[in-house]
């Protein structure tokens, strides 16, 4: 496989994301397949994965954009109740495998930026 370089995509504001509050989601093309993705603030810092449980591949927000826990400490999946560390992604409990998908993500003058790598690019309309 070849790799394509990285370039950096402008996601949203700053200010879009709100500590453990709603998410922005995009789209993104990943494993040759157009998958759904979301970006959350969590303890100031912003982290996006894709939107795609690892217990069964399906996406994981009970509403749309909501993926935090009423605490705001753990991102859950609304269909079989798996649970995730919202800085790394990786599973703190639940019927999960592994952990989910890290999508690679730089802030700097007020916007967030998605990092494409050769497994996860842009979608093209």
């Amino acid at each position: 496989m070849t790799d394509l370089p990285d370039r950096a995509i402008a996601l949203c504001n700053s200010a879009d994301l709100a500590d453990s509050g709603l998410a922005v989601a995009f789209d993104v093309a990943y494993a040759g397949q157009t998958c759904r993705a979301f970006a959350i603030r969590y303890r100031g810092t912003p982290h996006a994965y894709l939107n795609r449980c690892t217990h069964v591949a399906m996406e994981m927000d009970y509403q749309p954009d909501r993926f935090f826990d009423d605490t705001g400490q753990w991102l859950l999946c609304a269909t079989h109740g798996a649970a995730y560390l919202p800085s790394t992604g990786q599973c703190a409990g639940g019927p999960c495998r592994g952990g989910l998908v890290k999508i690679a993500l730089s802030e700097s003058d007020g916007v967030v930026h998605w990092h494409t790598a050769y497994n996860l690019q842009p979608v093209e309309f």
